[in-house]
Parts: structure tokens; C-alpha cells; sequence
């Protein structure tokens, strides 16, 4: 059974990116838009293997969405943060929460995939 991977970000042209990327590896891509939708997918969605996050979003960022999925005690799945952010003030504060990797946009495919089937497994 492929795992699944949960894309939130409010791009669509990333999500798409990811889930194209992501696919033909054998994963199954759940899309959200934001923070908030990205939680609501998460409960809908209990057998999430491995959370892709954007760190810009509308209505809920993704170290907001971080600080809550933290503070209500569930158990998360691993999180890495695709953006376009490289400060180390924010790496460091995603880190805190619980987040296990960080990408910097573009990404490339195959690195998305090792990152994912490393942290995620196959």
C-alpha cells in the first residue's frame, strides 16, 4: 500500500510539483492550502507516513500549524518544510517544533524523493 504524503502549501503549482514528483515514486499525495486545511487533512487522514510544509500561508502558517498540531499533544508525523525561506532564526524555531528537515524552493525531484523515502521510508 502506497504511504501517504501530505502537501500544504498554497501553491498549487508546488503541490503539483510534488505530487507529479512524488507520484511516480509510489506515494500518495494529499493536497491542503494552508495551516488549517493541512490539520483538517491530517485528522481526516490518520495514516499520514509524512507532512511536506510550506512556511508563507494564508490564514495559518506552516510553523503556526506546527505550534498547534505541537500543543494539542498528538503524536505527528515527521515534518519537512519546503520554502523559499533559509534564515536560521526560522529553521531553527521549525526545528523546535518538531520539524525534521528543511528545503529551499526549487527543489529538485530526485533530492524531494531521497528526503522522503529517508524520512518517510519507501
Amino acid at each position: 500500500m502506497a504511504k501517504k504524503i501530505l502537501v500544504v502549501d498554497d501553491s498549487s503549482t508546488i503541490r503539483s510539483q510534488v505530487a507529479f514528483s512524488l507520484g511516480p515514486a509510489g506515494y500518495t499525495v494529499i493536497e491542503a492550502v494552508d495551516g488549517e486545511d493541512g490539520i483538517r487533512k491530517l485528522d481526516a487522514n490518520l495514516d499520514v507516513a509524512m507532512v511536506i510544509c510550506d512556511v508563507n500561508m494564508p490564514r495559518m502558517s506552516g510553523l503556526e500549524m506546527l505550534e498547534k498540531l505541537k500543543g494539542n499533544g498528538r503524536a505527528l508525523p515527521p515534518v519537512v518544510m519546503l520554502t523559499t525561506e533559509g534564515s536560521v532564526d526560522l529553521i531553527t524555531k521549525a526545528k523546535a517544533l518538531g520539524a525534521k528537515g528543511w528545503m529551499v524552493k526549487p527543489f529538485k525531484p530526485d533530492m524531494l524523493i531521497g528526503a522522503v523515502r529517508k524520512i518517510a521510508g519507501a
